[in-house]
């Protein structure tokens, strides 16, 4: 009799740790994914990120973040007020943590960009990388460049990673902005509205190709300090 052995089959989903979440995206992140995370300033895109990194570290995956706007300590003390303390990972590490820090005197914000997409391309042992964010780069660099970014990053997804990038509304051009969606196979925008006196802040799955759910949906969520992120229902959605 002979006994045949398959190798364990990755999973296909990352999970972003909560189960609402993980609706809202359609049943999660499939791997091969660049995912672009668009919204005004104060709309809750650094946490959501942060969220599905969380996510990937709960179910076994090594994760990089590359933030512009937090050191590694105000990064845990950060994750910790949310309730998502990812210490452990850290200094077992399954999580890398890359402050960079682009001042007026600092070198060339091209070159800086040059340094990052290489830094990136040599994450071999991180399955999920988070650049937060990358407002200050492409608001400063040609739209070329721009696209070769994103061009390296989806090759890098294509062998199965997740890159996920945070940015402004605003930062980019409206025709390099055009480009870089169709580069992406997930894009979430996110807002904040009035409604009723007070302040919502709103995702919408613009796309996430593979997700095992339609997507297309607007959903309001909040932030709430020891819970994370909790979708919460609107009465009306915006187009």
């Amino acid at each position: 009799m002979t006994t045949t052995f398959e190798e364990p089959k990755l999973l296909e989903i990352i999970s972003a740790g909560a189960e609402d979440v993980d609706r809202t995206l359609g049943g999660g992140i499939p791997y091969r994914t660049l995912m672009l995370i668009e919204g005004q300033s104060a709309s809750g895109k650094s946490t959501l990120a942060q969220q599905l990194v969380w996510g990937a570290l709960e179910s076994g995956e090594k994760a990089a973040l590359y933030t512009t706007e937090q050191t590694v300590q105000s990064f845990f003390r950060q994750m910790t007020s949310l309730g998502l303390d990812v210490r452990d990972y850290f200094l077992l590490d399954l999580l890398q943590v890359y402050p960079i820090s682009i001042s007026p005197d600092a070198a060339d914000p091209g070159v800086l960009f040059d340094e990052l997409g290489n830094h990136i391309m040599q994450q071999d042992n991180c399955r999920v990388i988070l650049v937060d964010s990358l407002t200050t780069f492409v608001s400063q660099t040609g739209g070329d460049q721009i696209q070769e970014f994103f061009n390296n990053c989806k090759t890098l997804c294509d062998q199965g990673k997740v890159i996920i990038c945070t940015v402004h509304a605003d930062a980019f051009d409206p025709g390099i902005l055009t480009r870089v969606r169709s580069v992406c196979d997930a894009h979430l925008r996110l807002q904040v509205n009035k409604a009723g006196g007070q302040l919502q802040k709103t995702i919408e799955v613009a796309k996430i190709r593979g997700a095992d759910a339609p997507t297309g949906n607007i959903s309001g969520f909040e932030i709430e300090p020891g819970l994370g992120i909790r979708i919460v229902p609107i009465s009306t959605a915006r187009a």
